[in-house]
């Protein structure tokens, strides 16, 4: 069969199908992607980052295997640390705000990260390629440099969704490493077009490929690293790198109208996809028409209410109990819609969102081996630490700062995160690769792709193209392609705006195909990213 990859940076996509050309497989080109985006996308992702993988092995397709590494809070953390310096949750959803943004900027933000020892362990696991080989692209494009893209330009210069928070720029500007790195020495941003280097990462990134992924837990890099966070009151300790561990766990499995969804369990965005579609099966939606006024107010109110069980109970299932098996039952999704036909009001409790800052890979081998990867920084916590040229997490900014509420921290606990990488089978077989980037938005976002693909009978990139919205709380917001002629229908139900962004301001989807008579595989890369799919013949 043919294989293919798709991911929202172009040179990163053509990293990993290059992998696939040569001969290795879908492992491989997903490690070699992965390590491309940790330089060209510097504040979504890297190797101060974390880690969520959902893997169908052509081998064993009955096992498909879920692989977290998680960001966890350090060993010097505690739940009182900051009840003092509480002020409130941010107006915008974006975590909460103290004083000082000690959670969201800086030092303390950062939890021990995941991504590298992942990376290293689904590559020798899985993987047919050498480590060495895997980061060589990357060290390439660190070291001769790349060209910057208008999204991120933009970026830097634009300030994004979440206006309580600190700006993309400013995460840069707080810290000497980073304003090095990425500044001018006028202290001005790269424009787009401009070509960026980042030598410093290029020799971390050669260490990393000469020594192994070991050598950033417990060897020099680990010992580098640990100097700089206990010099800067880091709650980290070289103890939580060195024991820092990864976590292997079943997918949760739903149906939809004879697929199978098999995706991610807490502390991730897993439950709640499964729970907007097992709410949305029980209505003829083709019936209703797409993007029709009585599709949208249901489909929201799936999300709205799969958000009212999400925000009390979604935390990390190590510390506290999660309901997962009550959350996505047909049982509940009953209960959920017979609320939603008698009109009857859906209260969402506040919680802070994640940031969209995020990534993704979905990729399909020759030998029917398919990954849906997706790691974060968060918002990047903008700190580097001196000569290593990558940015940490600010995982600590999605914690709870006042004690006795599930997600409070603990040394250890994993943060909740919105990542939902997903794989759906038709008898048995890969039907469809998928995930996003783009926090909260996530879960609503790939529902609606799902049901594109399955109840509508779109292909998959139409699927992606197609209008959306987004239901997390109080408020509708769609993409202002879906007509204010129909927003005025939707209104006397339930409150609705347009966004500013037609194609973004929702989770950016991208996604592969797989037809289930043929063998052909279609991808689809979201118009709101700069991405794209590439097959291999």
């Amino acid at each position: 069969m043919p294989a293919m990859i798709v991911a929202p940076q172009p040179v990163a996509v053509e990293a990993g199908a290059k992998v696939l050309m040569s001969g290795g497989n879908a492992i491989d080109a997903a490690v070699t992607c992965a390590f491309v985006q940790s330089t060209l996308d510097p504040q979504s992702c890297g190797l101060g980052g974390f880690f969520l993988l959902n893997l169908h092995l052509a081998q064993a397709p009955q096992n498909p295997v879920l692989l977290d590494g998680p960001a966890v809070a350090g060993e010097k953390a505690t739940p009182t640390m900051w009840q003092d310096i509480y002020l409130r949750p941010s107006a915008d959803g974006w975590g909460y705000l103290l004083q000082g943004d000690v959670n969201d900027i800086g030092y303390q933000a950062i939890c021990t990260p995941g991504t590298v020892k992942a990376l290293g362990a689904m590559l020798e696991r899985w993987g047919t390629i050498s480590w060495e080989r895997a980061i060589a692209p990357a060290i390439q494009i660190a070291e001769e440099g790349f060209v910057v893209g208008q999204q991120m330009s933009d970026g830097w210069k634009i300030r994004g969704a979440y206006t309580e928070r600190t700006s993309a720029m400013e995460y840069i500007r707080r810290n000497p490493e980073a304003s090095r790195i990425y500044l001018h020495a006028d202290s001005s941003p790269y424009d787009a077009g401009e070509l960026l280097r980042n030598p410093d990462l290029a020799r971390t990134l050669r260490q990393l490929a000469e020594k192994g992924a070991d050598d950033f837990y417990q060897g020099e890099l680990a010992r580098r690293i640990s100097a700089d966070l206990a010099a800067n009151g880091s709650f980290i300790t070289p103890r939580d790198l060195a024991t820092y561990r990864l976590r292997e766990t079943e997918s949760i499995v739903t149906t939809y109208h004879g697929y199978t969804i098999a995706t991610c369990p807490p502390p991730h965005g897993g439950p709640v996809l499964l729970e907007m579609l097992n709410i949305l099966e029980g209505y003829d939606l083709a019936a209703l028409g797409h993007n029709s006024p009585e599709y949208i107010y249901l489909a929201s109110m799936a999300m709205k209410s799969a958000f009212a069980d999400r925000n009390p109970y979604l935390a990390d299932p190590e510390f506290s109990a999660v309901p997962v098996e009550w959350m996505t039952s047909k049982s509940r999704a009953a209960q959920w819609r017979d609320r939603i036909d008698r009109g009857e009001p859906i209260k969402v409790s506040t919680i802070p969102v994640d940031s969209p800052d995020t990534t993704h890979i979905s990729v399909v081998d020759h030998q029917g081996n398919c990954v849906s990867l997706t790691h974060s920084l968060g918002a990047s916590s903008g700190v580097i630490s001196p000569g290593l040229g990558f940015m940490y997490n600010n995982s600590m900014a999605l914690f709870h700062p006042l004690p006795g509420h599930p997600n409070s921290i603990a040394p250890g606990k994993g943060r909740i995160t919105n990542m939902t990488p997903t794989i759906i089978y038709k008898d048995g077989q890969p039907a469809l690769i998928i995930g996003a980037p783009g926090g909260n938005r996530i879960m609503g976002s790939l529902a609606q792709v799902i049901v594109n693909f399955i109840d509508f009978g779109m292909g998959i990139q139409d699927a992606i193209l197609a209008p959306r919205f987004a239901c997390e709380g109080d408020i509708i917001l769609c993409q202002p392609r879906i007509p204010e002629y129909i927003c005025a229908q939707v209104r006397p139900k339930h409150p609705i705006r347009r966004l500013a962004q037609s194609y973004s301001g929702l989770a950016m989807v991208h996604a592969i195909a797989i037809d289930p008579v043929t063998g052909k595989l279609s991808g689809g890369a979201d118009p709101a990213g700069a991405g794209m799919p590439l097959q291999i013949a």
